[in-house]
């Protein structure tokens, strides 16, 4: 607001149209009481002129200025506008009219003042600031850059305005002109706290954060209580990952300002670095409260809901979000993510093409994207989408991550492992991607680069759980067995261990006494596994011992390739006495005996891919054979299909063991299977066994061959089409009528 201080000369414009000397009096008393700051007495005088002279324009000019000092905006939009309806030909008038309209927001309103006082006065530096702030408001940032650099021009000293225009640059993402305009400002004032700081973000947003930080404690050091220089400096320190520091700067900035929402909207994000979730939903909500339109913090609170598992939440925090904000890219994409994990898909990939429709360069809505178009099973728009996002930024390991999956879904094995190299290559600490590249060369045969990437399953998430701590070291086949004790121990699930415990023999024919260390329900079964010196259940009792290995460490260790697979025709029994007893419950053999299992554990994280219902296969089943369900656990689907179906031998309240389906795959001419623990039981007791695959089977079946370098027993059957059964299922008929020459 101009003017400000100083008493008015009899030069000045105002003194021209005083009508009488008591008004030139009262009007003199009252501009030096407003710049001494005594706006009472400075009102009083100037009441007093418009008492002699109600039209007096410059009194009421200085009436509106003071009542804008005094944060009246409204009275002083009123009398300023009177002032210049009396004298039109006011610059100073004009802009200080703008500056009220300003604060009541009324930009637009605002601009056109500027513009008069422009129009009168072409050189008038103050009103092309002004005018660039108001431009600014509407983010019409170009011509606000505009109109602060006409400013300088004209005022080449008015810091201000080269501060602002730096801000302005800032928000065209011209950081480094930004910065230009902030060197500027200090090289005129060294000590202006407000440069300091805005050159600090510039460098926070150029990634040079050890500058930033300098710039902030600069702001800081100038200025202790400059509670915006605080925020900012707590962001970044976050940048920085220094979460404790950071917090304890948005908690500063807190205590300067109250009601300061975008320090507690960060705060929240400080919290989030630091684990403490619900404390950032708090600091998030409490942004909310003091200012609700805050969109951001609506986003934010929703990603901590969502990562509590709160996904409804979260949904509906995204949605407040989008409301206040419809073009909120960031938050439709965040959406999209919570629907994912509720498993609504189709909902999601809506939300993900809406994030795209705002921000067409959005690289991460692209990469989600494709997440929900794989777990649709549209596999080939997904890799379309993720190249899409590779084009936008080819640095995002994510995306290079994502599309290994989705090639590994179309069983093209070569080009996921290319796709996870990629990601490693950007982010070589990626576990995710070393550990899904393992699953890949392991699937595709390279077994030799395949056990040295599977290693890497002990830093998985899921895995940690099952690392062993034993002062005892690690034995990796450097080291000579001979004369040692080792212990080998299951790490994974049961199928795991019946597959790998064959190494047993192997490590005992080293020279060493092997302990084998199993889960509690293959005990029974494994009592007379080849070299194995030592059976212990998980948790009980052990001897000695002098080396350990993991179960599914030992093809690492030993040296396996495809062509030196141990694969013996069968290296488990099933115990003679518990066989009997099955034979005397089964009767004598009529026909031939066909055992199924159709579904395995419903928790394992494939088995919608990998399983069936009963119903879907008995279609296709010769009715020549007779059926004997070798299903532990029974969906209530598949048992009111058995009830249906009574000629199906089930025995699922007399299955107690491992060693009672042993004995029931002795006693059945072929099994028939999904990939579970059934299919390595029947393949290690060297049973016929016949294993439905889906599209993308797991790795330890290998790609299109029909047999198994693991199980020579075993014959695959493989879905051509993903989630496409019927064939697979008509060809097993058709290959038992031929297997019994029916």
């Amino acid at each position: 607001m101009e003017p400000a201080t100083g008493t008015l000369p009899e030069t000045h414009p105002a003194a021209k149209d005083l009508s009488s000397t008591e008004v030139k009096v009262h009007f003199n008393h009252g501009f030096a009481f407003y710049g001494k700051g005594q706006f009472a007495q400075a009102q009083d005088a100037l009441l007093q002129v418009l008492q002699l002279q109600p039209g007096h324009a410059h009194a009421l000019h200085l009436l509106g200025v003071i009542a804008a000092h005094t944060e009246n905006y409204s009275e002083a939009v009123e009398l300023i506008g009177k002032a210049v309806a009396i004298n039109p030909s006011n610059a100073l008038a004009h802009n200080n009219l703008g500056a009220a309209l300003e604060k009541l927001q009324q930009a637009r309103a605002a601009i056109d003042s500027y513009d008069r006082a422009i129009t009168l006065k072409p050189d008038y530096a103050e009103a092309y600031y002004n005018r660039g702030n108001a431009l600014g408001a509407l983010k019409l940032a170009p011509a606000a850059v505009e109109s602060y650099k006409q400013a300088i021009r004209l005022q080449p000293g008015f810091v201000v305005a080269h501060i602002n225009c730096g801000v302005a640059l800032a928000s065209l993402r011209q950081l480094t002109s930004a910065m230009a305009c902030y060197d500027q400002a200090i090289a005129l004032s060294p000590d202006s706290a407000e440069a300091h700081n805005n050159r600090g973000n510039a460098l926070s947003e150029l990634n040079q954060p050890d500058a930033a930080l300098k710039s902030l404690h600069r702001a800081i050091a100038l200025k202790p209580d400059f509670s915006d220089a605080h925020n900012n400096l707590g962001r970044a320190l976050g940048a920085l990952q220094q979460a404790q520091a950071a917090l304890e700067s948005f908690d500063q900035a807190i205590a300067l300002k109250p009601d300061f929402a975008d320090a507690f909207n960060n705060r929240g994000l400080a919290l989030w670095g630091l684990d403490r979730m619900e404390a950032a939903i708090e600091s998030y909500e409490q942004a909310i409260v003091l200012q609700p339109n805050f969109s951001e913090a609506y986003n934010n609170r929703g990603n901590a809901l969502r990562a509590l598992g709160k996904l409804e939440a979260a949904i509906n925090s995204f949605d407040q979000a989008i409301a206040l904000r419809p073009d909120y890219f960031e938050a439709y994409s965040n959406r999209g993510n919570a629907l994912i994990e509720l498993g609504q898909f189709r909902a999601a990939l809506e939300s993900y093409e809406k994030a795209i429709e705002f921000s067409a360069d959005y690289f991460e809505a692209y990469s989600n994207r494709g997440n929900a178009l794989t777990k649709l099973g549209q596999l080939r728009a997904a890799v379309e989408s993720y190249d899409k996002a590779i084009e936008i930024k080819p640095g995002y390991a994510e995306a290079h991550y994502n599309r290994g999956i989705a090639l590994g879904e179309l069983k093209q094995a070569l080009p996921a492992i290319a796709s996870y190299e990629k990601a490693i290559a950007l982010k070589d600490d990626y576990v995710a991607a070393h550990w899904n590249q393992a699953l890949c060369l392991l699937q595709a045969g390279d077994l030799e680069r395949g056990w040295q990437k599977y290693e890497w399953r002990w830093q998985v998430e899921g895995m940690r759980k099952a690392v062993r701590s034993f002062a005892e070291p690690a034995w990796f086949g450097k080291e000579t067995l001979q004369g040692k004790t080792i212990l080998l121990h299951a790490e994974q699930g049961l199928g795991d261990t019946l597959q790998f415990c064959r190494y047993a023999k192997l490590v005992s024919d080293s020279g060493a006494r092997v302990i084998l260390e199993v889960q509690e329900p293959l005990v029974k079964l494994m009592s007379g596994l080849d070299g194995v010196a030592e059976l212990v259940a998980g948790g009980k009792p052990r001897s000695a011992f002098d080396y350990h290995c993991p179960l599914l460490s030992l093809p690492l260790a030993l040296g396996t390739r495809l062509n030196n697979i141990p694969a013996s025709q069968a290296y488990l029994t099933s115990p003679a006495g518990k066989t009997a007893q099955w034979s005397i419950r089964l009767g004598a053999k009529t026909r031939p005996r066909v055992g199924l299992v159709w579904s395995g554990r419903a928790t394992h994280k494939n088995d919608h891919n990998r399983s069936f219902l009963l119903s879907a296969l008995l279609p296709f089943l010769p009715v020549e054979f007779q059926y004997i369900s070798l299903q532990k656990e029974l969906h209530d689907e598949d048992r009111e299909t058995l009830r249906r179906h009574p000629h199906i031998l089930h025995f699922e309240e007399d299955i107690d063991e491992f060693t009672d389906t042993a004995a029931l795959c002795a006693l059945v001419d072929v099994i028939v299977t999904v990939d579970t623990s059934v299919a390595h039981l029947a393949g290690a007791l060297g049973r016929p066994v016949w294993i439905a695959l889906p599209f993308n089977p797991d790795w330890r079946w290998l790609l299109e061959r029909d047999d198994s370098p693991w199980y020579p027993s075993a014959k695959l059957y493989r879905q051509e089409v993903a989630e496409v059964w019927d064939p697979v299922f008509k060809k097993i008929g058709a290959h038992l009528r031929r297997f019994f020459a029916l």
